[in-house]
């Protein structure tokens, strides 16, 4: 088993439980805007906004718009697309994001192992999102407490899986890849991004039955020095880190 002595998490969906805390701030905004009592379902506007936000999301890490072009056409898509009539696209961002932080619920099992694992490593974040909301996330939830240093994309200008901010934070934390390791949800920019620096990785995926992987996973495994699993629940971790 190798000796590691710097473990990089992912923040959003790995130990911050971004897909629960996202959905209540939304409601939170839909209901402080009275939405609710037009004809569009929070349902549908949940579904909607999310399909735009992941595509918006995939251009801003392609530096194919800015920062500000994402948290206005998302919801100004959204609004187009449900016929919502006399909300400010801008302005209901604000809410949401003002809304987005306060909300602390974790991934299963995250502050147990987080806990456990601070003992042992030295920890960090390595995330893509923007630096106001991603430390307060941090703050309001209890948790940057266990982390000694926060790498986050808009800072660094490199958002994952762009090897700049792997190889930013491997060296502002003094650590060597055969020393380190990154845990994320994402197969593409946590697991790929890690891999093509040379940087060892866990695939964190709930929502798959097993950790077995797929023959085209397996084939981007093959290419690679550097090693590579899978778990299912966080507490996996501590059974052999």
């Amino acid at each position: 088993m190798k000796r590691y002595r710097h473990l990089f998490f992912d923040l959003d969906n790995t130990v911050w439980d971004f897909t629960r805390n996202s959905r209540h701030a939304l409601e939170e905004t839909f209901e402080a805007c009275q939405l609710q009592n037009g004809p569009v379902s929070f349902c549908d506007f949940n579904r909607v906004y999310n399909e735009f936000n992941d595509k918006l999301w995939e251009l801003y890490r392609q530096n194919g718009i800015t920062k500000q072009e994402l948290m206005t056409k998302r919801f100004d898509l959204t609004f187009e697309e449900l016929e919502v009539r006399g909300v400010d696209s801008r302005q209901f961002n604000d809410w949401y994001l003002s809304r987005m932080p306060l909300q602390t619920r974790l991934c299963d099992g995250a502050e147990m192992v987080l806990r456990t694992l601070a003992g042992r490593y030295e920890l960090y974040v390595i995330t893509n999102g923007f630096t106001e909301v991603q430390h307060k996330k941090l703050e309001n939830s209890g948790i940057n407490r266990y982390f000694r240093k926060v790498f986050i994309s808009e800072v660094i200008k490199a958002p994952k899986p762009d090897p700049e901010i792997f190889l930013h934070a491997l060296k502002s934390s003094n650590a060597r890849k055969r020393e380190s390791l990154m845990i994320g949800d994402s197969w593409e920019i946590d697991v790929l991004g890690a891999m093509q620096v040379g940087l060892d990785q866990v695939h964190y995926a709930p929502g798959l039955e097993s950790c077995d992987f797929t023959a085209e996973e397996l084939a981007q495994i093959g290419k690679k020095q550097t090693l590579t699993r899978r778990i299912n629940n966080l507490a996996q971790l501590l059974e052999w880190l």
